[in-house]
């Protein structure tokens, strides 16, 4: 098959698997529904269909194993998440996979054999939204979870370890899940940008060099309800005011710290009356730098604030750390063979750093691993505006390509260092 024949393939895909969603109207696939296990036996046909044999693990990721031309030989891995955030759009995670399965099929098609076998790992969970954690599938396969992220529970009460069960995993064989590092060459995943820098500077692809690091804390303000009719204002201790000023003082200090990302996305207001003064507010904050120093420093002159801002208002805030991921660089040997191979298909290379978290940062625990982003229209992602050139996910079809080749044509493909 020729690059255009597999660019055609895999944007059909992506149309095809769009449809999937456990939310009519939109597109939204979470850890473990329903349409997840949909959409691991569409893509799993269609491993078959370019000669991968098919399994799944005690998570649920979905593996699809193309073997190397010595059976005794090492693994290279390539894969994204199939899960989605609500209303999502429909490049995010999904064409990661399917370029891919793009690579394998051409390999396939062409009969031909690598000195290393390839998997495409389909991620169970990549979003995280139905457990608020991320990389559940790529933090499996590099032996990262633990006992407490399996007591998580869902907004209806629902375990992550009744979910896994639910879905057909064990939860009480994730172990059997982790990849033993020393059969391991590296992991390599194709996503859209979710920015607009590669759409500025009119390149179809860029290189990753780092992910950054990110903070998530659930903060919440507790003060005095009362009747909003009949409590003077000075008399107030409303939760919702000292939320309010939190947000406004988290949007000023990204100002102190170049790179400095922080976002409020969720808000939780009670009691919710309209003639009631709010007695307890819980937010989402969302902190990310490429650098784990200048996170650790924002975040902690962001809690001194609520702290300050509660005292002046009246109320308690309480402090609550749910997730901490360290900033990720991505190998500069991979990376290098990937800016080698993008060079024949476009003239300039872009380095990039990640502010998403991904499945690569989860994967870089055990292999060397690296990115490709591909652009996307406007930078627009976790939306269904989400959009993708037929040609760049061609050129990005060709570039993965060109890079496993460059990796099979090296007598020593890669270190032996996991990270470089």
């Amino acid at each position: 098959m020729t690059n255009s024949e597999l660019s055609q393939t895999l944007m059909e895909r992506i149309d095809a698997l769009a449809l999937i969603s456990e939310e009519p109207g939109h597109l939204t696939r979470t850890f473990g529904s329903p349409a997840m296990r949909q959409a691991n036996d569409l893509v799993a046909g269609w491993m078959r269909e370019s000669g991968m044999t098919v399994s799944e693990d005690a998570i649920g990721n979905l593996t699809g194993r193309y073997p190397g031309s010595d059976e005794d030989a090492k693994t290279f891995i390539l894969g994204s998440h199939l899960d989605t955030v609500r209303g999502a759009g429909k490049f995010d995670g999904s064409l990661g996979v399917l370029t891919a399965l793009a690579c394998v099929q051409y390999f396939h098609s062409h009969k031909k054999r690598l000195p290393f076998a390839i998997e495409v790992v389909a991620f169970a969970d990549g979003d995280g939204v139905r457990y608020d954690t991320t990389c559940l599938g790529s933090r499996a396969l590099a032996g990262t979870i633990n006992a407490d992220d399996l007591q998580k529970v869902d907004a209806k009460g629902v375990s992550l370890a009744e979910a896994i069960r639910a879905f057909g995993g064990n939860p009480d064989q994730l172990e059997s899940a982790q990849r033993d590092r020393q059969q391991l060459l590296g992991f390599a995943e194709v996503h859209i940008e979710q920015g607009p820098v590669l759409e500025k500077k009119m390149q179809p692809v860029g290189i990753v060099g780092a992910i950054a690091g990110r903070t998530r804390a659930r903060v919440r303000f507790i003060g005095q309800g009362g009747h909003a009719g009949t409590t003077p204002m000075a008399l107030r201790r409303d939760a919702l005011v000292a939320a309010a000023q939190f947000i406004l003082a988290v949007e000023s200090c990204t100002r102190y710290y170049p790179g400095l990302v922080a976002t409020v996305g969720q808000l939780d207001v009670h009691p919710g009356g309209s003639n009631v003064i709010p007695s307890e507010v819980v937010l989402s904050l969302d902190v990310r730098h490429p650098l784990d120093g200048a996170r650790g420093v924002a975040c902690t002159r962001l809690q001194e604030t609520a702290g300050e801002v509660a005292e002046k208002r009246g109320v308690k805030v309480e402090w609550d750390i749910i997730h901490d991921a360290q900033s990720v660089p991505c190998s500069r040997d991979l990376s290098a063979a990937l800016a080698k191979a993008a060079r024949t298909h476009i003239v300039s290379v872009v380095e990039l750093t990640s502010g998403a978290g991904h499945d690569a940062a989860a994967m870089g625990d055990i292999t060397p691993a690296a990115m490709l982003f591909v652009r996307c229209k406007g930078g627009i992602t976790h939306h269904p505006d989400e959009s993708v050139l037929p040609g760049d996910a061609e050129i990005a079809i060709g570039v993965l390509i060109d890079f496993l080749k460059i990796l099979a044509n090296q007598q020593n493909p890669l270190p032996t260092k996991h990270r470089s």
